[in-house]
């Protein structure tokens, strides 16, 4: 597996500034450090090419980001997936967590493999239109680890982008990140760089421990040009299953996300409550949006936040 040049970072990687390249303390660890020092990590990647004309057919390309673990992000990308699935909508979900990878679970297709043919990867297919993509199928079980270096992590997530056959038609590319913002989101960029990104959307939590992380985010995606679609605040209080009152559990110090929205100048996307059956949903690996599913408020402001993200992104189609 080839591994990703520096030449495509972030700007503010010192591997792009000749004078510095493979030298400044940054580059220290780097597995690209002996190709900048030799004058090789100006080359241009040959696999972006590649990558470009995999996923030309995509309409929109989403990333999934936070700044923490533990807020839900895996949970909302797999009900965002199943949700544009249930508006008859063709949609890619691509796990890129490579050591947590938890969307195979949480689609209900886990112990599922991967098969290859003559135009690629095939995904696993949740639905008739969803299918999933994750390195939990090339695990031999559920409880291996994946104790890989940043260099192995990042080329897998090349191959996943340049091999995975989606399809002649997709709507959606959900891109499920792991938190923070490391070498699998820095790959990302790289290997997106031409391709045509919507945007991110960021989860959090209402506390000031996570949106000290959600700043950090934004500020990664506004240097490497990705637009912040909108943030997400999930367990924004709890909703009772008996008497369906919301109870603020988190209580947020600082005006929570939407206060932080408003000073970063970015979209609120909406909030989600801690219910019941969005947690026994992510167990169950299952839709909340099936026709027999209970319609808890949880469900309503996923809903709405569906609904809001296809506003921001003019698709009139519900």
């Amino acid at each position: 597996m080839t591994t990703t040049h520096p030449a495509d970072a972030p700007s503010n990687c010192p591997g792009t500034e000749s004078e510095n390249a493979g030298k400044a303390d940054a580059c220290v660890g780097c597995p690209n450090q002996s190709l900048c020092a030799n004058g090789k990590g100006t080359q241009v990647d040959p696999d972006l090419e590649l990558i470009s004309s995999r996923l030309s057919h995509i309409k929109h390309v989403i990333l999934i980001l936070s700044g923490k673990g533990g807020v839900g992000k895996s949970t909302f990308a797999s009900q965002l997936a199943f949700a544009l699935a249930s508006r008859e909508y063709f949609v890619g979900l691509l796990d890129v967590d490579i050591c947590g990878p938890s969307i195979p679970y949480m689609c209900g297709v886990e112990g599922e493999e991967v098969h290859q043919s003559i135009t690629g990867w095939q995904p696993v297919y949740v639905e008739e239109n969803l299918s999933v993509m994750s390195i939990a199928f090339m695990l031999p079980s559920r409880e291996d680890a994946v104790i890989w270096r940043g260099a192995r992590k990042n080329g897998i997530i090349k191959q996943f982008l340049k091999d995975v056959d989606w399809g002649s038609h997709l709507d959606f590319l959900i891109i499920d990140s792991p938190p923070g913002t490391s070498d699998e989101h820095i790959t990302l960029v790289q290997c997106l760089k031409y391709c045509h990104i919507d945007g991110a959307i960021i989860v959090t939590t209402p506390q000031e421990v996570s949106l000290l992380d959600v700043r950090k985010e934004v500020h990664f995606c506004r240097q490497a040009s990705i637009p912040v679609l909108g943030v997400v605040e999930n367990m924004s209080g709890y909703v009772c299953p008996c008497c369906g009152n919301c109870s603020e559990i988190f209580a947020p110090t600082t005006g929570g996300a939407l206060k932080m929205c408003q000073d970063f100048a970015i979209c609120f996307l909406g909030k989600v409550p801690l219910d019941n059956e969005i947690a026994l949903a992510g167990e169950k690996g299952i839709s909340l949006f099936k026709e027999t599913s209970t319609s808890s408020q949880g469900v309503k402001h996923l809903q709405n936040i569906v609904t809001h993200l296809l506003q921001l992104l003019n698709i009139a189609k519900e």
